[in-house]
């Protein structure tokens, strides 16, 4: 396998984009990233575009053609990729397997989505799943796991506001989050309850947005930039669906972090900088545990610490996360790529981690039989 670098990264803020259709949010950040990435769309030989809900919403299908001949890309081959959450991160690791094994030299991702849309409604794991058609509905699954992480290790429903309170600090200085203005404690714990014990402000945000990430092959990237990152590791795994499981931890986490660190030579000691699934308060704690960075039942501490704070040990989520900084499903998971590669080149503004080297991203996505469906991880560094 070779080495695989980004050369380019291009996104649009999250939010509302009442008047912008989804081919152009998502031709946009193409275009930006192919710029960034200082080379010609008749360089790319192949384009990977993820999407959850057009097909749903819009009953719009095989957009990724018509976002990539936006950007000029044409005449080569194009996937369309959905896989809830992960959607973004699962078309950047198969456009990473792509140029890994040499059959692409250069290869784009893009992650778009429009959610601010009249009468969305829930997300649903699925009108097939058991579970769903019982009513656990996303907010209630997590609030399962919320209520059992306290039962089982005295996490307190203050620790999981604080998620919301320092991701809802860190938006403030990133110019493209969809909520910037300052939350409390007491804000969160009082406004309207969604599932026990997840509030409103406990709960990610409907917005629209896009992102997207070039990348080459490392004997390359040279050639286009000085600026180029490198993929250390990118790893998907699915749930074990095991009965019964624990779910008030993670097991994918685990397992997607441990190949992640073996692939690139790396341990979560070595983390500088990380951007994890925060769709709800509770995952960012458990997810704390997942990959390594405090031991099992000891995120709520870890978090009321300030270790997972800019200026603290180990940042989590300084973009904002999901909960701040908006979830555009199939565009967060490229936005976190993107936020890592502007980390580690040192242009994350008022975000940055001060010598940040190594940086990886965890996403997930949609639940089954008290499991997930799908887990990424992704490790990059200078």
């Amino acid at each position: 396998m070779r080495s695989v670098d980004i050369i380019g990264v291009g996104i649009t803020n999250f939010g509302k984009h009442i008047e912008t259709s989804l081919v152009e949010l998502g031709g946009r950040v193409a275009i930006e990233a192919i710029k960034d990435a200082g080379i010609k769309p008749s360089q790319i030989n192949a384009g990977f575009f993820a999407n959850m809900q057009a097909a749903n919403i819009f009953t719009d299908f095989t957009v990724g053609q018509n976002v990539f001949w936006q950007a000029g890309i044409n005449s080569v081959p194009v996937f369309n990729i959905e896989n809830a959450c992960t959607s973004g991160s699962s078309a950047f690791n198969l456009a990473w397997m792509g140029v890994a094994s040499g059959m692409y030299d250069i290869a784009i991702v893009v992650g778009a989505e429009k959610l601010v849309v009249p009468n969305l409604g829930l997300m649903q794991a699925g009108s097939t799943e058991l579970d769903t058609l019982e009513g656990l509905v996303v907010p209630n699954a997590f609030a399962m796991r919320a209520n059992l992480h306290m039962a089982t290790y005295g996490t307190t429903k203050e620790q999981l506001a604080m998620v919301a309170v320092k991701n809802r600090r860190h938006a403030g200085l990133n110019p493209l989050a969809q909520f910037r203005s300052p939350i409390t404690v007491e804000e969160v714990l009082n406004a309207p309850m969604i599932a026990d014990p997840l509030t409103r402000l406990s709960c990610c945000p409907n917005a629209d947005g896009a992102a997207a990430v070039v990348l080459c092959a490392s004997d390359y990237s040279r050639q286009y930039t000085s600026r180029s990152v490198n993929v250390a590791a990118s790893v998907l795994v699915t749930g074990s669906y095991e009965n019964p499981c624990n779910m008030a931890q993670w097991d994918a986490d685990r397992r997607a972090s441990s190949i992640a660190y073996e692939r690139a030579g790396l341990g979560p000691q070595d983390l500088d900088v990380v951007e994890c699934h925060d769709a709800f308060t509770i995952s960012e704690i458990v997810h704390y545990e997942g990959i390594g960075l405090c031991p099992e039942g000891e995120g709520g501490r870890l978090l009321e610490s300030g270790a997972t704070s800019l200026g603290g040990k180990i940042p989590v989520n300084p973009s904002g996360g999901l909960l701040s900084k908006g979830h555009p499903v199939a565009a967060t998971a490229v936005a976190q790529i993107v936020e890592g590669v502007r980390q580690l080149r040192g242009e994350a503004g008022a975000c940055q981690v001060e010598g940040a080297k190594v940086f990886m991203a965890e996403c997930m996505g949609a639940d089954k039989a008290g499991d997930i469906k799908s887990c990424t991880v992704n490790i990059l560094q200078n």
